[in-house]
């Protein structure tokens, strides 16, 4: 597994030598016949079975071109860099511009746990995020629950994305980052809190009888956790999870690392909400910028994905295997973050 302490380190000095400076405020606050739905039934379960059964995001698959894991990791390394490697690059390409850090948690900023409510980060790894907050404005854009996040991270000076961005919230007690007296609180998503409060008590009772399954409310999201859950009772889970669903036409059902979420229908996710961060910091239409994330889950391609649309920023995708992503480059292994 990746070495995410040596990465977070690495990306704190990767962007803080010789480009950084003490942060300056930036301005502005931020779908018949039973039979036929029978079918239709299982081919969605056994779809979502396989996807299961990838990493996240998906990983690339390999091909007559790439017989060889060698020659296709080669291949996949051409197209995404490691970002330590292209050093000399990215700060040439820096110079000038305000950085802002985008930072997924699970996967990047801790490891990926058995119990997701044991995903801490070390002394090392929040003194490592605290550097680099303080010459940058740095957010925690997460699938988790906002508070449930902050009570990892415990860094006030930082903005928090919850929910897949459904749940924003700036610094509070610093002045460095915003102007007037509030930082930025967005939920565009709280008419759903009652419904997501209602299948998150109906998904417990009904995934009981699921050995290993967990059920996390995650205020404007549920996630429902299968890593440890055998994948013979996989179907049995997906099928639970999709009948509830049937009786919610305004949720949908999305797939993250080991874990199936449910969000509401908004057109609202992780690239949304580093769009709404950057306009709240007043860098929308600012040509001096760049705008930094960092993650590991298929989820975080929403945020790679806006970021090639604006044509200005890098992404960072932590994973040791090709997968098919929208970042520009990657961290794979510690010997490549220890610096």
């Amino acid at each position: 597994m990746t070495n995410q302490k040596e990465i977070t380190i690495a990306v704190a000095s990767l962007f803080s030598q010789g480009v950084a400076k003490p942060l300056a405020a930036p301005g502005g606050i931020i779908t018949i016949s039973r039979n036929t739905f029978t079918k239709k039934v299982e081919a969605g379960n056994n779809a979502w079975i396989a996807s299961m059964r990838d990493s996240s995001p998906t990983r690339v698959k390999s091909s007559r071109n790439h017989p060889s894991e060698t020659e296709e990791k080669n291949s996949w390394i051409v197209n995404h860099p490691s970002a330590l490697n292209m050093f000399e690059q990215i700060v040439s390409g820096s110079k000038g511009k305000q950085i802002v850090m985008f930072l997924d948690y699970d996967g990047t900023l801790s490891p990926i746990v058995e119990d997701p409510d044991r995903a801490f980060m070390t002394s090392e790894m929040r003194e490592a995020v605290r550097d680099v907050a303080r010459y940058f404005p740095t957010a925690i854009v997460t699938g988790r629950c906002r508070d449930k996040v902050y009570s990892f991270v415990r860094l006030a000076g930082l903005y928090y994305a919850g929910s897949h961005g459904m749940d924003i919230k700036g610094p509070s007690k610093s002045s460095r980052y915003r102007k007037g007296h509030q930082g930025v609180l967005f939920q565009p998503a709280s008419e759903f809190l009652p419904m997501i409060d209602e299948v998150s008590k109906v998904l417990e009772e009904r995934t009981k009888s699921i050995p290993g399954a967990k059920v996390e409310n995650n205020k404007f999201c549920v996630s429902v956790h299968f890593r440890c859950v055998e994948e013979k009772m996989w179907a049995t889970l997906v099928e639970q999870v999709r009948s509830i669903l049937s009786d919610y036409p305004k949720l949908k059902l999305t797939q993250g690392r080991k874990v199936l979420e449910i969000r509401p229908t908004i057109k609202w996710d992780k690239g949304k909400a580093l769009e709404f961060l950057l306009e709240s910091l007043g860098y929308a239409n600012s040509a001096d910028v760049l705008p930094v994330y960092i993650g590991d889950d298929r989820t975080d391609e929403d945020a790679f994905k806006a970021l090639r649309n604006r044509g200005q920023g890098l992404g960072i995708l932590v994973s040791k295997v090709p997968k098919e992503t929208n970042a520009s480059y990657s961290l794979q292994e510690p010997s490549e973050a220890s610096i």
